[in-house]
């Protein structure tokens, strides 16, 4: 069984596009509390969460907020395929968790060479930093006693 044909975020993509992505991807396992992405850092990686659940925080030299939590079917990442782009937000395993992971310079070759694939993975991308911004805006309207009436489909923090 591979561990990407049946992941929420490939889901649609054809065999062979699932076939090289994986080609490119590596299992890696966190430990609960275990710091995954440090804001301000050069991210290098893309994850697709397979077992557990991670926490994407905002840090301040104060305190830390749970913004979103994810869980198996979800990514995040998405700055390692940016050149030059630090992580916005700091991303902690909750529990044990599994996930493959992607080089992001690896996974934006690929999308230069297989321009039909690299269309669908950046709007993929896409939605994925737009549910960031959702999160943090419902976040900071929570903080601030404001009701967003939002129905999450992700886990709660």
């Amino acid at each position: 069984m591979h561990a990407l044909a049946d992941h929420d975020f490939t889901r649609g993509l054809t065999e062979a596009q699932i076939e090289k992505l994986e080609v490119l991807a590596t299992e890696v396992r966190f430990r609960e509390d275990e710091l995954i992405l440090v804001e301000g850092q050069r991210s290098q990686l893309f994850y697709f969460i397979l077992t557990g659940s991670a926490a994407i925080e905002l840090r301040t030299p104060r305190f830390t907020v749970c913004l979103q939590a994810l869980g198996p079917g979800q990514a995040f990442g998405w700055s390692a395929l940016l050149d030059h782009q630090d992580s916005l937000f700091q991303v902690r395993a909750r529990e044990p968790m599994t996930a493959q992971c992607l080089h992001g310079s690896d996974l934006s070759q690929l999308c230069r060479t297989d321009p039909e694939l690299g269309a669908e993975i950046f709007q993929r991308i896409l939605r994925l930093v737009a549910g960031r911004v959702k999160a943090t805006e419902e976040k900071f309207a929570e903080m601030c006693g404001v009701s967003t009436n939002s129905n999450r489909s992700t886990l709660r923090c």
